[in-house]
């Protein structure tokens, strides 16, 4: 019996970041290969697939309890209120399944790792990264990233 993983993000109109989510999707599943092998993303509004479509993915794939992370930062309305409500409307159309919505990202030291690498990253670059040129480029040259 396995165990399903769903990575639930907000879902955008903007499908450079709805295509992160599946990139991270993919990035965990074979990061943790031997730990979980059903793994899937999922939008909470807006974009496919839905919290329902990658749930029902997961109970084709043989998983009988289903894993939710949100992946989101802080404890707000969508962890407290819409995702539960929308995976436990998923599960009941899979009977015999359980699921659990875990914690969001929240405080860690790996998170404050990462803000401090993004921070370092820009001031190594003297704030005129890769990144930070396509974004000029992309806005026409006008102004620049976090001005």
């Amino acid at each position: 019996m396995a165990t399903g993983i769903i990575i639930v993000d907000h879902g955008s109109r903007r499908q450079e970041s709805n295509d992160l989510l599946e990139e991270v999707a993919k990035a965990f599943a074979a990061r943790f290969a031997g730990r979980y092998t059903v793994v899937e993303p999922a939008h909470m509004e807006i974009a496919e697939p839905t919290i329902a479509t990658a749930y029902a993915r997961c109970v084709s794939r043989g998983a009988t309890t289903v894993i939710v992370c949100p992946y989101f930062l802080g404890p707000g309305k969508h962890w407290t209120t819409d995702i539960p409500h929308l995976t436990a409307q998923a599960a009941a159309n899979h009977p015999g399944t359980r699921f659990h919505v875990t914690r969001t990202l929240g405080i860690d030291d790996l998170m404050l790792q990462l803000i401090d690498k993004r921070i370092a990253a820009c001031l190594d670059d003297d704030l005129e990264c890769d990144y930070c040129r396509e974004r000029k480029q992309g806005s026409g040259g006008e102004g620049e990233p976090g001005r």
